[in-house]
């Protein structure tokens, strides 16, 4: 089993080496070649300015020619980037024909960001391979789950085991077949994994959702995953018409609307604390502006005061985050089910919460080793 964990690392090292090789521009590869090949749009026009939920600037944009940008995913690791400046990371929020949003990590926007050369290119996605690196790694220290990954992995299995399920059962849906409910019954037993595979239209979605509630009736705690949003955005909904409580974890822009106010950054709308965010958040923006003042006139006591505003811009946004860790605590300990890709849960701060049942949906279109990071 440490081989197969090891080649598990390798791959992910491999594929990892593959993108900084594809997306790299450098003297191999030059901004005209990534163009060429739909992997960088160059220029773009900033349209719109601000901080997000995370406290991470956000950029809208339009991009003043037709271009082909079916590269450009919803989720995909970019870099922005302008000639002799150094490039940022960051995520691609949506793209709509030739409008986009994204966000970049980074404590604050580039003095650059409106240039007339910026542009934003495809990225490896260092994070999502790190967390994958980490969770592989993780699986050897830690009994329970190697005893899991022993079990999927083992080469001695003679033939299917069949999963024990509970003896009887009161079902929210009466219209489930005797396969389903036998299914929704040993999603209640005790078993340490258990597979439901059934042919598109069989009812897989409706089985999990009647034993999603049945769990939540026992008081039980339960996380739910799917490698895509619309997986996840899919079971949300169905939980959402039974009035289970839920709580969507992931990047809004890419959550149906329907399903925005169960989300923190829903949850929060209206709240007291929203207000006080707000109006920390134009009190650091005003402080931005004054420090950005002593741009043109940059001498030793206009740097000094220009660090002093923005070490102040700086602790009013570790006082923001602060108060969305807080409000997003409350929702994780009030939520019977919480729901989100795998990427958006581990990146989430639920690692502390404790869940009797993970599900994930569609688990044959998820990678690996982005299952294990959940």
């Amino acid at each position: 089993m440490e081989k197969q964990l090891e080649k598990l690392l390798q791959c992910i090292e491999l594929e990892e080496k593959e993108q900084i090789s594809r997306y790299a521009l450098d003297q191999q590869q030059s901004l005209k070649n990534l163009k060429t090949d739909g992997l960088a749009i160059h220029p773009i026009r900033v349209t719109r300015k601000a901080f997000g939920y995370a406290d991470y600037p956000e950029i809208s944009f339009r991009i003043p020619f037709p271009i082909e940008s079916r590269n450009f995913r919803d989720g995909s690791a970019i870099e922005c980037f302008c000639q002799g400046e150094t490039p940022i990371k960051g995520i691609l929020l949506q793209m709509d024909g030739k409008q986009g949003d994204f966000r970049l990590f980074a404590p604050d926007f580039p003095d650059w960001i409106e240039d007339d050369q910026m542009g934003i290119k495809l990225a490896p996605d260092s994070r999502t391979t790190e967390q994958m690196k980490k969770a592989i790694s993780a699986i050897e220290k830690d009994k329970r789950l190697f005893d899991l990954f022993e079990q999927i992995h083992s080469k001695n299995k003679t033939s299917a085991q069949r999963v024990p399920t509970v003896d009887s059962l009161n079902y929210t849906n009466e219209s489930l077949n005797q396969s389903q409910q036998v299914a929704v019954r040993g999603m209640l037993s005790d078993a340490p994994l258990m597979i439901i595979h059934g042919p598109p239209g069989t009812g897989k979605t409706t089985t999990l959702i009647e034993g999603i509630q049945q769990l939540v009736k026992q008081g039980k705690r339960v996380l739910v995953s799917a490698p895509g949003n619309a997986a996840v955005d899919h079971l949300a909904m169905g939980l959402i018409q039974k009035g289970v409580s839920i709580l969507r974890i992931g990047n809004t822009a890419k959550v149906k609307d329907e399903i925005l106010s169960y989300t923190p950054e829903g949850k929060l709308k209206g709240s007291n604390e929203e207000k006080t965010i707000k109006k920390l958040r134009i009190r650091a923006e005003e402080l931005r502006k004054m420090a950005l003042q002593y741009k043109r006139n940059f001498g030793r006591d206009e740097r000094e005061q220009r660090n002093l505003l923005m070490k102040e811009v700086k602790q009013i946004r570790h006082e923001i985050r602060e108060f969305q860790q807080f409000h997003e605590e409350q929702l994780y300990d009030k939520a019977a089910v919480i729901l989100g890709t795998p990427i958006a849960l581990t990146d989430s701060r639920i690692k502390t919460e404790t869940f009797h049942t993970v599900i994930i949906d569609e688990a044959g279109q998820c990678l690996e080793p982005l299952a294990w990071c959940i």
